[in-house]
Formats: C-alpha cells, structure tokens, sequence
C-alpha cells in the first residue's frame, strides 16, 4: 500500500522529521501488542472478538496503554504534517483530521468497551445485553477516529489528483472506500482488524513518505 509522493517543503526542522517518525511507529506498535495479544490471551478469538476486547480482563492495561500510545502517534503525526505539509491542498485539512484520529483512539483506550462473547474467559457468550456508557463512548470514538482518517484519505486523493499523480489518488481514494464500509454484523471483528491493518498502513507510509522528502 503506498499514499505515492507528497509534495513539501524541502527543509524542514528535526522536530518535524521526530514527529513524523513518532507518526509512522504508531501503526507497528499497535499492532505488534494487538498480534501478540492474540496469540497469548486465553480466550481470545479474532474471527469473533473484536481487538478491544483485549482492553477487558485483568491484562487490559496492555491493550489501554496500546491505544493510548497509538493516539498519541497520531497526534505527533498531525503536528509533524502541520509543520511539512504548508502548501497545496490539504494543508489545513490533513493536520486536523489526523489530529482527530489520533485524539478518538486515546478516548478508545481511556473508555473500555464491555466484555462479550466469552471474552474475557468467564464472561457469557454472545453479546452484552445493554451497553454501558463507557462501552458507548469507546465505540463512538472508534467510529470518529477511522471515518477522520477516511476523509483525510479523500483529501489527500483530492491533492494527487489535482497534481495529476493518478496512481496515488487512486490508492488514497481505496484506502477511503475500505474504511468507510458498513461494519458487517457476521464479520465484525475481522473488519475491525483489517480496517485497523490498512489504516495504519496508511498513517505509516504518509509519515515515512512526508520525512523521506523533509
């Protein structure tokens, strides 16, 4: 998966070259904890639960403190691309939308969803009765942080276009259909885990793209 070349300004400071880096390991850690998690959770079902889940039991701490550090990647790549990026479409746009990205997967990981489907172990299966708030909010935010990333993906689709870059708008604008998909109910937590796979891939390649060229 590529975003193709982004045009900036040729010098750029080391903060900015430190943010982008901070942006571009967001996407690794996260997934190198949600992997390992997985493989060593009793219980734990990705064709079934959803990564939150994770956040649940006595070991959530792990997947909490995942999102949180996660976020806060997100929000250093929004700086480091509020310093880089000051011309030409997006210029404005890009910053806040990741800046939202990264602030909703810190409200994902301060607020936990509830225990479902036997996860944690113990916990009954199928899914929980009535959310609670805390359960409501962490979804909300998930929502709010990967439909932010969608649009960023559609603006930065928008710029290549306009710049006549074919093959990276085109990637940019697949990178927005596939996060903007209707959740399936029977498929849920694989979605959730491939959204999360190319989200991230995204946020990574635009970081390193951005600090390759500062």
């Amino acid at each position: 998966m590529a975003t193709g070349t982004v045009s900036a300004i040729p010098a750029t400071h080391r903060p900015s070259e430190r943010l982008l880096l901070a942006g571009a390991l967001a996407g690794p850690v996260f997934f190198a904890s949600a992997a390992a998690q997985s493989l060593t959770r009793e219980g734990f079902d990705i064709t079934r639960h959803p990564i939150s889940l994770l956040s649940t039991g006595g070991l959530g701490w792990i997947q909490i403190t995942t999102f949180v550090l996660t976020g806060l990647g997100g929000l250093a790549l929004a700086a480091g691309v509020r310093r880089t990026l000051t011309e030409g479409t997006g210029r404005r746009a890009l910053p806040i939308l990741l800046g939202v990205f990264g602030a909703g997967f810190i409200m994902a990981g301060l607020f936990v969803m509830d225990p479902e489907h036997g996860f944690p172990v113990g916990t009954p299966d199928g899914p929980v009765a009535r959310m609670s708030w805390h359960g409501v909010v962490h979804s909300a935010a998930a929502a709010v942080a990967f439909t932010a990333l969608a649009i960023a993906a559609i603006v930065l689709a928008v710029r290549h276009f306009r710049r006549r870059a074919v093959l990276p708008a085109v990637l940019n604008t697949a990178v927005a259909l596939v996060l903007l998909l209707p959740m399936s109910p029977d498929h849920m937590s694989i979605q959730i885990a491939v959204n999360g796979l190319v989200a991230f891939s995204w946020t990574t390649v635009l970081a390193l793209s951005l600090r390759r060229r500062a």
